[in-house]
């Protein structure tokens, strides 16, 4: 069984208004998506799969030589992440085996450790059903109502996620086509089928670029680590 890596980067990232696809944004002298590859363009993964708009004309602009020949564009992006993992998945049929795992990473997450993404691998490559990179909740959780406070939530049992999510392929794909609703998380569409993804402690540097202050963090980690 092969480990291959898929990045949904069809998205527009409007909450950031950068005025232009968030993916490609710069970075530590880089697309942020440079970032993302990066990340997880390591062993065991073999290939990573980058799922574009079909009309995507800005990643062929970039310098991508570094990952050579492991590094595959796909142009079969959807409306939802949900659609552009499902058609990704579809589109690598003739490489990615039914069992082979496939971990899909967002293209907005540049600074994952390479020790996070060893452990996930380690702790959910014998698991029946896949895994999450996740964060315990450590602040206090509010449920609000027209910018009013309706209650305190209990946070023992709560997780942020992350990514990389970890799957076997074919039942990643079977998920998404299954999947009710728009699961924002590939984990969420396995959850629907009754199964329960292992959860894989992560860290606060696999942080997600939503905002503009969070380029700044961003540049910050990776430039610390270099």
């Amino acid at each position: 069984m092969s480990t291959y890596a898929l990045i949904p980067a069809a998205g527009t990232g409007t909450r950031i208004a950068a005025g232009g696809p968030k993916q490609y944004l710069p970075l530590a002298g880089r697309p942020m998506l440079w970032h993302a590859v990066r990340a997880v363009c390591v062993p065991p993964v073999e290939t990573v799969f980058v799922v574009h708009a079909p009309e995507d004309a800005v990643f062929a602009t970039h310098d991508w030589s570094a990952f050579g020949e492991q590094l595959e564009p796909l142009y079969c992006g959807g409306e939802t992440r949900r659609d552009s993992v499902f058609n990704g998945i579809i589109a690598a049929k003739d490489v990615v085996e039914t069992d082979d795992w496939l971990l899909v990473h967002d293209a907005a997450r540049p600074c994952l450790p390479r020790r996070d993404l060893d452990k996930l691998v380690r702790e959910t490559r014998d698991d029946e059903v896949g895994g999450i990179l996740a964060l315990p909740v450590a602040e206090t959780v509010k449920r609000a109502m027209n910018d009013r406070i309706e209650s305190t939530e209990d946070r023992q049992h709560l997780w942020l996620a992350q990514t990389p999510q970890m799957f076997r392929a074919g039942l990643l794909a079977q998920a998404l086509k299954r999947a009710k609703g728009t699961p924002t998380d590939e984990a969420a569409a396995v959850e629907q089928m009754g199964l329960k993804p292992r959860l894989v402690a992560g860290s606060r540097e696999n942080l997600k670029v939503t905002w503009p202050e969070d380029l700044a963090i961003a540049e910050s980690i990776l430039k610390g680590r270099s």
